[in-house]
């Protein structure tokens, strides 16, 4: 009695569309059949019949005998079909069936209930399956299915809502072992090791799994995957913005005995979960949500304080914060515990934030219940819900106690803009913006945040006065390394000449507003006629922003304005992304498998001054692993450096090889080129007599 493995693995995996993850191993999907070859050495005796018994865990936690004939959907079961010395077995998962490992026993048995011959346990791995629409995270296109599940090439968005950049990111769900990691990632969760048994039968539910994947990605509390770190030093460990990919991470948890890999930020915490997840067959994209709220205290606004010289200060134990962008994923998964109306899409935020239910996870939260303001939902909708609606307010602490409300002007925007995703039809962006919320300012939108909940309460000692006059920010686009000017412009709507006090401060900040230290302060008087503008320029040079910018190169310019004879402060706030230059990455001629192909990569120095310690580093999904390649001294000035990488493609198909940029003074220089691989078919020369 013996299984056909290799003639089993390949044609099931063709049809599960599992045949990238794997062609050896047999892996499945659940709500589809699958069938197994056995031979024997004679036929089946007569009045004998065969038994098949599943095996789940590691210690045999869970044992579920497979019915003969079709019983309730819930149930498996197998049919049969002998013929010339082999038996077809075909399987039948229910819809709703546990994913993972499982080992199967066939056993021979006798007319009286004996077992004769039992059949080495032949192993397969299960998975959950979005094409298939009893199965909860059933997803009914063809083409939602290729981008959200078989892709394994990325694009994540960042910068700032009115200077969005993108960078190319290796998903690589269906590298060698990335599966198997997957399952090692559940198996390492607090709930797996706490009751392996409970932890399995709750395998079967999207909701739970998914929830476990965004506590596991980082490691707060638990053996998971990634440490966050936001800012400089990175000793003893990779920085974020160096990584190109998921599967470089997930490999050296795994073959580091799963201890937590250094560092992480939000990108790297959403591109890992969405690795997991595809793999694992839950549909999942990745979304950046620009001016993202962080609401500590659940007031729905983001507070922040500061004293008369206009520096930062505690209030009220809050650690508010309004992030310059924010990536989580979204997956596909229906739930019966949901009102009807709601989609699949489900918010699932790995990076660690705020505890939920005494983790350091969040979701799935659904997404049609932030638009409606439904927080009364699983999981975490109120936080969800203030990072794309949260109202930002500053105040002014005066040396009395009294707390000034300042008009404040941030972008002229709002926190949750341009929210995004990468398209299905290419790289480009897609905005998923009016999926959160209804349109900024809308009576809609208002409605809902009542609905939602109060506003924050304000202090009773609380001044407030109108305002006449009207503070702006305006600036390039800048490049890194250059100076640039920023344009702070005050307008005077009132009726008679304002006298006023104008300070401008530029910092060095964080994505997610970590102050780096100040690159420019000035004060001045200014006197602005009724109905008339006033414009001061504010010269920002590389020699004085280079000394604490950080590696997200972002820079944050306020100016307040003191008008005489007003009570009021006016504020306005612009974050100003440096853009880097790109990475030219050619590879000419045709690729084919197994074939060496060699990529050129180049890059010229923009600064000027020299770079040291220089080194690129390229991957790709199913063309090679991470692989770095160290430059030879130091880059000066305008120098143009060129270096050659040859592969040899392991896999077919439309292929991005991915290559990162790194020195002392200048990161995150990101490249990619497409790479189509093919087959090398050798031609069939006939004859003719």
């Amino acid at each position: 009695l013996q299984a056909q493995e290799g003639i089993t693995s390949h044609e099931n995996n063709l049809v599960h569309h599992t045949w990238e993850i794997d062609r050896e191993r047999l892996i499945v999907r659940r709500g589809q059949p699958f069938s197994i070859t056995l031979q024997f050495s004679d036929s089946l005796p007569l009045r004998h019949h065969l038994e098949l018994v599943l095996h789940l865990g590691k210690r045999d936690e869970m044992v579920i005998k497979v019915q003969k004939e079709r019983g309730a959907g819930d149930k498996w079961w197998f049919n049969q079909l002998e013929t010339q010395g082999e038996i077809l077995l075909t399987l039948h998962s229910p819809a709703d069936a546990i994913i993972g490992s499982y080992r199967l026993a066939v056993l021979l048995m006798s007319p009286d209930g004996h077992i004769l011959e039992e059949m080495d346990k032949f192993k397969f791995h299960l998975l959950f399956n979005p094409w298939c629409k009893d199965d909860a995270v059933g997803l009914p296109d063809d083409s939602l299915l290729q981008e959200y599940v078989m892709n394994e090439h990325g694009a994540i968005f960042m910068g700032a809502w009115d200077n969005i950049k993108s960078i190319p990111w290796n998903y690589g769900q269906f590298e060698d072992n990335v599966m198997d990691i997957c399952f090692e990632i559940l198996d390492n969760s607090k709930d797996a090791l706490r009751n392996s048994k409970m932890d399995i039968e709750n395998r079967s539910d999207p909701v739970y799994v998914g929830r476990i994947i965004t506590a596991m990605v980082n490691s707060n509390g638990d053996r998971g995957v990634l440490t966050g770190r936001w800012q400089e030093p990175y000793s003893g460990g990779v920085a974020p913005y160096r990584w190109t990919g998921s599967v470089p991470i997930l490999r050296q948890w795994s073959n580091a005995g799963v201890r937590a890999v250094r560092y992480g930020q939000c990108w790297v915490f959403a591109g890992v979960a969405c690795t997991v997840l595809r793999c694992l067959g839950i549909p999942t994209r990745l979304i950046t949500n620009f001016s993202s709220a962080h609401d500590v205290d659940g007031n729905l606004s983001v507070d922040f304080l500061f004293d008369e010289n206009f520096k930062s200060i505690d209030g009220r134990g809050r650690n508010d914060s309004s992030w310059n962008f924010h990536c989580w994923v979204e997956s596909w998964m229906m739930r019966d515990d949901l009102p009807k109306g709601n989609d699949g899409w489900q918010v699932l935020d790995p990076t660690p934030q705020e505890l939920s239910d005494g983790e350091f996870c969040c979701g799935p939260c659904p997404v049609t219940a932030i638009k409606e303001g439904n927080l009364g939902v699983k999981y975490d909708a109120p936080f969800v819900f203030a990072e794309v609606n949260a109202d930002v307010i500053y105040w002014m602490v005066q040396q009395d106690g009294q707390w000034k409300k300042v008009t404040y002007f941030l972008d002229q925007s709002g926190v949750g803009r341009n929210i995004s995703t990468k398209s299905v039809y290419g790289d480009q962006r897609e905005d998923v913006t009016l999926h959160y919320k209804y349109p900024e300012g809308s009576t809609k939108e208002r409605e809902v945040y009542e609905k939602a909940g109060r506003r924050a309460t304000e202090p009773s000692n609380l001044i407030t006065e109108p305002v006449q006059v009207q503070l702006s920010i305006k600036h390039p686009n800048p490049v890194f390394g250059t100076d640039f000017d920023v344009i702070i412009e005050v307008k005077n709507e009132g009726g008679r000449d304002t006298d006023a006090q104008l300070t401008m401060l530029a910092t060095a900040v964080t994505y997610n507003s970590l102050p780096r230290g100040d690159c420019h302060r000035k004060k001045i008087s200014v006197n602005v006629p009724a109905h008339q503008t006033h414009k001061e320029v504010l010269r920002l040079h590389y020699d004085d922003y280079v000394k604490c910018v950080s590696g997200h190169h972002l820079i944050r310019v306020k100016a307040f304005l003191e008008v005489q004879g007003e009570n009021e402060p006016i504020m306005a706030v612009a974050n100003i992304p440096l853009s880097t230059p790109e990475l030219l990455v050619q590879v000419p001629g045709k690729a084919f498998l197994q074939e060496q192909v060699t990529a050129h990569i180049s890059f010229t120095n923009p600064l000027p001054v020299p770079l040291k310690g220089g080194v690129f580093t390229a991957e790709g999904a199913g063309l090679l692993q991470a692989t770095e390649i160290p430059v030879d001294g130091d880059i000066s000035p305008g120098q143009n450096v060129s270096v050659k990488l040859s592969f040899l493609p392991m896999r077919t198909g439309v292929r991005k090889l991915l290559v990162d940029f790194d020195s002392d003074r200048l990161k995150d220089v990101k490249g990619v080129a497409t790479v189509v691989v093919r087959k090398r078919y050798t031609p069939l020369i006939m004859g003719f007599h």
